[in-house]
């Protein structure tokens, strides 16, 4: 039984609004937790957000815009987001890539037509494009499952094990670590592969020779050839505000303008929250946390509640490379030299395939590249609600080095050299611009504080932050060294994008901890990070286990232990 004074403090509080506190707060109140949404903004959706900032009746996604991963991560579709109100739409093609030489490739909505084009250019490289395609229809299943489950995704692998055999796995290990370059030139003999390959491996920080750039170039370009790059009907703010909806309609409740100074840690216990105007917000079973782990860590929490050995560690923490985007409003569809690009809604520019190794190689020396590469979004070409008939909203994003102090005349200088790179591309582009709106690194963090100058990934997706070295060497989980307190945010694996995975493993931590196994799993979760911190130098004092919970604490069957 809750008794009157426990009837007004929920069982859990959430920090943050974005994809994956939003995750969160569904999934404990979808078993029967009551939950607390705190958002700084005045509006939920953290990095998937949209606004008209160009010019009036131009719909700009002020963050993130075509969600693969969200179109394929199961934790989503498990909302139901279409019941409230979220329609996705599609782009006639998925991606293009266009070379400063006027050469294109593009990834279209069928892979059989992806491969015709490839053909085109050079022969055999059609049917080198369907057989990556089917490698990846062979393993996508519990390959995804992998991905969006707690690490070690012990269910996932044997998955894997029982169908691809044991070259199968040793050819979807050296995937793993191959760099992108490597990969194309052993795949593609013409460059259309490749750049579709590369290009979509630019979406992380690792460079094109860097290992696992591979991975993720074929991941995003498989997702792309299997769900495409949907976005949202009317604008990013629509999926933020489906999961809203739905996280209302469970029971949740939203505090928007609420910024969370504290976490509240009482016997070694997360215990709630404390805001900036002072006032405290209590929970009884949990604290879910979807900030940076360097936030949550080293502002969020009382110094001597973190262990040593954490504190060093984050020390080693990597940020992503840094941000800077430019919102066009257009008064004409953009200009393109190349055929097929004007029907792509993600197109991949500005350099050729040695041109993207220069570019890693001016972000790893911490110098703005001189030639950018970039990422453009064609809005209104996937969703023609975004902007009046006839017209085009459009960005493009670009990398610069994370945490460098960026002058206004150094932000400008920058942006020309954007709108230089796709004139080249598409000649007459600038005389269509009506509007533009420039969001700086600064800016893009003080939109949103998780994007610390500019990074949108939350860390680098680097080989050695991923998987239990993310986002420190220890356990690859949501679980913290505080009891009760769990990361729910793109720091914790898996990483960054909108797929909610990051929230769903925070949720179904907290539920387990309270299930019929939760005071065994309390333990063992204790026992290993105890383990860990000795083991490597570290020191935590002994946490007292919370009393063991009742029949009305047991988490729901969608909250079982996956490995």
């Amino acid at each position: 039984m809750v008794n009157r004074s426990q009837a007004s403090v929920p069982d859990a509080v959430v920090i943050g609004a974005g994809p994956n506190g939003l995750v969160a707060a569904n999934a404990l109140a979808d078993a029967g937790w009551t939950v607390v949404l705190l958002e700084r903004n005045d509006e939920p959706g953290g990095a998937v957000r949209s606004g008209e900032v160009a010019a009036p009746g131009f719909v700009s996604d002020l963050f993130s815009a075509f969600y693969p991963l969200a179109a394929a991560s199961p934790v989503m579709r498990d909302l139901q987001l279409q019941d409230h109100g979220l329609h996705w739409v599609h782009a006639p093609a998925v991606v293009g890539h266009a070379t400063p030489d006027g050469g294109a490739a593009v990834l279209e909505r069928s892979p059989e037509d992806t491969a015709a084009g490839l053909e085109a250019q050079a022969a055999g490289d059609g049917e080198a494009w369907l057989a990556m395609y089917r490698h990846w229809c062979a393993v996508r299943d519990p390959l995804l499952q992998a991905l969006f489950t707690p690490f070690p995704p012990v269910r996932a692998a044997l998955r894997l094990a029982r169908r691809q055999r044991t070259a199968g796995l040793v050819e979807l290990a050296r995937l793993a670590a191959v760099p992108v370059r490597r990969l194309g030139y052993e795949r593609f003999t013409g460059p259309g592969g490749r750049l579709l390959l590369t290009g979509n491996a630019m979406h992380s920080d690792v460079p094109p020779d860097g290992a696992g750039s591979g991975f993720f170039g074929w991941l995003l370009a498989m997702l792309g050839q299997d769900v495409g790059f949907p976005v949202p009907r009317g604008g990013a703010g629509e999926l933020s505000g489906a999961m809203a909806r739905r996280a209302a309609s469970v029971g949740v409740e939203i505090r928007t303008g609420t910024a969370v100074q504290e976490v509240l840690v009482e016997g070694g216990r997360a215990v709630g929250v404390r805001l900036t105007d002072g006032t405290t917000v209590r929970a009884r079973r949990g604290v879910l946390a979807d900030v940076p782990a360097p936030l949550l860590y080293e502002q969020m929490l009382p110094a001597d509640v973190v262990p040593p050995k954490v504190r060093a560690d984050l020390d080693r923490f990597e940020w992503d490379s840094g941000t800077l985007k430019v919102n066009w409003a257009l008064d004409g569809p953009v200009p393109w030299a190349a055929p097929g690009l004007d029907r792509a809604g993600t197109v991949h520019l500005g350099v050729d395939e040695d041109g993207l190794l220069e570019v890693a190689k001016d972000l790893a020396l911490r110098r703005a590249p001189a030639r950018p590469f970039l990422l453009l979004g064609q809005m209104t070409t996937a969703d023609p609600t975004r902007s009046p008939a006839g017209t085009e909203s459009t960005w493009a994003y670009t990398h610069l080095p994370v945490a460098s102090d960026w002058s206004q005349e150094a932000i400008a200088e920058q942006v020309g050299r954007m709108r230089h790179a796709v004139e080249e591309v598409a000649p007459g582009f600038g005389a269509r611009i009506v509007g533009e709106y420039v969001q700086s690194p600064d800016q893009l963090q003080d939109w949103n504080p998780s994007l610390v100058g500019g990074s949108i990934n939350a860390g680098t997706s680097a080989i050695h932050q991923q998987l239990f070295l993310r986002p420190t060497p220890g356990l690859g989980r949501a679980e913290t060294p505080v009891e009760g307190l769990y990361l729910a945010g793109a720091s914790a694996h898996p990483g960054g994008g909108v797929h909610g995975t990051c929230g769903w493993n925070a949720a179904r931590a907290a539920l387990t901890a309270h299930g019929r196994l939760g005071l065994v799993k309390r333990a063992l979760v204790r026992t290993a990070w105890e383990r860990l911190l000795h083991e490597t130098g570290g020191r935590t004092g002994p946490v007292p286990l919370s009393a063991r919970p009742t029949a009305d604490h047991l988490a729901t069957s969608r909250a079982g232990i996956d490995d």
